[in-house]
């Protein structure tokens, strides 16, 4: 199917295509402008920055007068190619949460987890992590309102894919741009898929996060993976159906015994199945894989179903 490669999905909000590893409508970023005023939310990997600067450019805005950058988590595929993208953003700063500031300015540790997950796929998938100038970062707290592209965007804590994650609140604009906490919904297809790859999978902060995304009541998503959604209360009531139904069978798959190739196998073929049901024909299905690989997000779940439960 065809997917512009940029589309205006409220006024003032442009949503960019990536094209990550040449595949359209895989990742987002969105430009914001309103009152002569510049932002972007999430940057995607350095893989994709000049894809991502030319597209700034064809529609008509000049990357250098950007002046504030929110990303939704530290996660490669949304803000990997922030220290390289600030290059080109003289007069940017970068909006993020506490938690996730330190692995902006010190990517060390990001970059050790992510090598044991990609390991020689990694300057293929992500490219150059350069660290961020920790004068160039501002961090946010929960409800906190910042000033972006002519607008107030209010900081919403979502836990659940990661400790990390905000979700962003365009109140005046009834938009929220929700990172991952929101799901994997592809274009030409209905199908939510719950991205759950290891280290930070908490079912249970994850339900929570949903309750406060209902609460918002804003009449439409804008996804990371990938574009703007409209039926918000169907959506969120898919993404919980589908995870929590991932999560019963890989926690029943391991109770009879079996092993992870196994599990991931069993998985690999209802993960395919789901989203035929939605109609989805096999080249979307391949670029739900691009968006998350199903044998990571049974990594996650494993991980996060052996985690103890606190007292």
């Amino acid at each position: 199917m065809q997917i512009s490669p940029i589309q205006e999905v409220g006024p003032g909000t442009l949503r960019i295509d990536l094209d990550f590893q040449g595949q359209p409508g895989v990742i987002a970023a969105y430009l914001l402008e309103r009152k002569g005023e510049l932002a972007l939310v999430e940057t995607g990997p350095s893989t994709t920055i000049e894809t991502l600067l030319a597209r700034i450019r064809e529609a008509g805005a000049d990357p250098a007068d950007i002046t504030r950058v929110l990303v939704t988590h530290i996660h490669l595929d949304h803000s990997g190619g922030t220290g390289l993208l600030l290059d080109f953003l003289p007069r940017a700063d970068v909006f993020v949460h506490p938690r996730g500031a330190p692995h902006l300015i010190d990517p060390t540790r990001l970059l050790r987890s992510a090598g044991r997950i990609y390991g020689d796929a990694m300057d293929t998938l992500w490219g150059e992590v350069r660290p961020v100038d920790p004068d160039r970062i501002r961090t946010v707290g929960d409800g906190e309102m910042v000033h972006a592209g002519g607008r107030g965007l209010h900081a919403v804590d979502t836990p659940g894919h990661a400790t990390h994650h905000y979700a962003w609140h365009d109140v005046e604009g009834g938009m929220v741009f929700t990172g991952d906490v929101a799901g994997i919904r592809l274009p030409g297809s209905s199908h939510v898929r719950p991205p759950t790859p290891p280290p930070e999978i908490d079912l249970e902060a994850w339900a929570w996060s949903v309750l406060r995304l209902r609460a918002l009541g804003a009449p439409r998503f804008c996804l990371t993976h990938f574009g703007a959604v409209d039926d918000v209360p169907a959506h969120l009531d898919n993404l919980l159906c589908n995870l929590h139904r991932w999560a019963g069978r890989v926690e029943a798959w391991v109770e009879v015994g079996m092993e992870r190739d196994e599990i991931v196998e069993r998985m690999t073929r209802f993960a395919r199945e789901e989203i035929t049901d939605s109609n989805a024909s096999d080249e979307v299905i391949d670029r739900y894989e691009e968006a998350i690989d199903t044998g990571m997000g049974v990594d996650g779940l494993l991980r996060a179903l052996a985690r103890p439960v606190a007292a």
